[in-house]
């Protein structure tokens, strides 16, 4: 008699992917001296212009206290700065410096390189319910937060 199929476990899989996928991106950022997190904060400071802490934070789903290790450790690379923003001076915004500009530049070129390989293999429908499945998994996130 055959044995019943087990369902798959996703959140397993899920949680062994995603340290799979942090382990990839940061070996494939590492000769440039960046973490997958760090180049995370870069990409999500704009080239001209700025962001805030609180934007970096919410931006890459991480406490406001992990956000601002990243921050401070990036800075103390001289890849970003703080800036008093113009528009309230009682607020700070982070702004990439020269080198973060390049930093940031190659970062995206490795994450582009990741990105393909990570879905090779698998058609632009199949790509799309992937994307709709994780990104459902964030906003189950975020609705327990509410």
């Amino acid at each position: 008699m055959a044995r019943p199929q087990r369902a798959p476990r996703f959140l397993h899989l899920l949680s062994r992917a995603a340290r799979s996928a942090q382990l990839v991106a940061d070996a494939g950022l590492g000769d440039i001296g960046l973490t997958s997190a760090q180049s995370g904060v870069l990409f999500l400071i704009p080239n001209e212009g700025g962001a805030s802490v609180n934007a970096v934070s919410e931006g890459l789903g991480l406490a406001q206290s992990a956000a601002s290790v990243l921050v401070q450790r990036l800075e103390q690379a001289g890849l970003i700065e703080r800036q008093t923003d113009p528009n309230d001076r009682r607020a700070v915004l982070l702004t990439l410096t020269s080198r973060g500009r390049t930093a940031r530049a190659k970062a995206i070129e490795r994450a582009r390189g990741l990105n393909a390989s990570a879905i090779r293999g698998f058609n632009a429908d199949e790509q799309a319910v992937i994307a709709r499945w994780l990104q459902h998994m964030i906003d189950l996130k975020e609705e327990g937060r509410e």
